[in-house]
Order: C-alpha cells, then structure tokens, then sequence
C-alpha cells in the first residue's frame, strides 16, 4: 500500500501516523531508534505490506498485468490502491478526506526531526496535497513518473498508466474486495499493540 492507505490504517495519534509514513522512509532494525510508539508503528507498516503482498486478491490483482510489467507492478498496484481509497473515501472514514490529510500535513509541519528524505518532500506533499489529490485518476500517472525518475531503469513503469486505464474496472472491484479485509488486520493488530502497551 501507498501513502495514504497506511496512514488511514496506522492508527490516527500524531505518533502514529509518523510511523506510518516512516515505514516508507526508514529501512533496517528499529530498536531504540525512535520512541516506542513510533516503532510499533513503524513495524504495523511493515506487517501490512506484508500482509498485502501475501494476499490472495493483491496476487489476483497482479496478475491481470502483462508479464514483463510483473517486476513493478507492486508499485503500480500500490499507487492505484490508493486512488481507489481517496476516491471511495467515504466508504471507509467517517471523517472527510481534506480533514484528515489536513491533520497529517500539520502533524509533519510540526515535527523538527523527521527522516532525511521524507523532510525533503513533507513541505511538497502539504504544499500540492499530495495525499488528496489521489482521487483524481490523473495524479496517478503523475506519482509513477515521479516514481519512476529515482528507478535505475525507469523505463520499467513506460505504459503502466494505459494498462490501468485498461484494468480500471477491475482493479477497483479487487481493492473494494481486499481493503475491508486490510482494515480489519489492521484494527486487529492496532488493539494487540495498544493492549502491549497499556502492560
């Protein structure tokens, strides 16, 4: 999953979505690297990439693509998902979405001490509302051109965006099956954390 889908599951405590976008950022052991919360939400991220690539429908999903795009279509598949959920936001959060990115940005806005890269690009993503702007089907192309300029083979998403133009249909009925299931993983392994943490 991409940015937004794992700070919509992570959790919603300043904390929490820190470490959920640091999952994308911070790479390696975690202990004592940062305060407790923020490593067990660095690690729920973990686990739902992990959760999301075992999964039987993100395999199905996958699989539509042709072969040769099978080396990044986790990419691709990743960005998408999270168009479908920006897209189809209220089916899944009671609060609107520009609230909530709202607070996300403000929370990073408000954090001195975030890892290198993702201090680079925080004040663009506020700025362009990255997280947002996802339910425009357009930005996705955008994001994996973005993507793309720091491959070593870049070329390797070229004509991604025509075959999810293609897949549209779908691939938004495989995220609708799979993410209430991403949820309640996420939900479980949410109340399992803060039960650890309350010992």
């Amino acid at each position: 999953m991409n940015y937004l889908a794992h700070l919509h599951l992570g959790g919603q405590t300043p904390s929490q979505l820190l470490g959920s976008l640091y999952g994308d950022f911070v790479k390696g052991l975690l202990p004592g690297r940062f305060p407790l919360d923020i490593e067990q939400a660095i690690r729920l991220h973990r686990r739902i990439d992990a959760f999301t690539d075992a999964h039987p429908v993100t395999k199905r999903a996958m699989g539509r693509f042709p072969a040769e795009r099978r080396r990044y279509v986790g990419i691709v598949l990743d960005v998408f998902f999270d168009h479908c959920l920006a897209r189809d936001w209220s089916q899944y959060s009671d609060v609107p979405l520009d609230a909530f990115t709202g607070k996300v940005y403000r929370v990073l806005a408000n954090e001195p001490e975030l890892p290198e890269r993702l201090a680079m690009i925080a004040p663009r993503m506020a700025a362009h509302d990255w997280l947002g702007s996802y339910r425009d089907f357009e930005v996705v192309g955008d994001a994996l051109a973005g993507i793309a300029r720091r491959l070593s083979r870049p070329e390797g998403l070229a004509g991604a965006m025509q075959e999810l133009q293609a897949l549209y249909g779908p691939l938004s009925e495989d995220f609708s099956e799979f993410y209430p299931q991403l949820q309640a993983f996420a939900q479980a392994a949410l109340a399992v954390d803060g039960r650890s943490s309350a010992g």
